[in-house]
């Protein structure tokens, strides 16, 4: 076991908005999950982050999910071309077929 702190892979980050990127590997599978936080001070100062979004912010948080996907979707491509290539069902069909 590892005493080191999960840690998202990647944060995307508009003012005060942010998207957590998050790697989770099981089985040989690895998936990759986004948090949307907000971060605002509290009464007494303290720097506190919440799920909850205003009107104002929807905009911006809908960039922040573009931006996320895409770099999710790098992360998935990245992950891909380390990959050995694996045979699809359709090619071990196809071989003993003439064309």
């Amino acid at each position: 076991m590892s005493n080191q702190k999960n840690r998202p892979v990647d944060t995307l980050r508009d003012g005060n908005l942010k998207a957590s990127i998050w790697e989770n590997t099981r089985e040989d599978r690895t998936t990759h999950s986004v948090q949307f936080r907000r971060s605002y001070r509290d009464q007494e100062g303290q720097l506190r982050d919440t799920d909850s979004f205003f009107g104002a912010d929807l905009l911006r948080l809908s960039r922040l999910a573009e931006q996320s996907y895409d770099r999710v979707r790098g992360l998935r491509e990245a992950q891909h071309e380390q990959e050995p290539p694996r045979r699809s069902r359709t090619r071990d069909r196809d071989d003993g077929r003439d064309r």
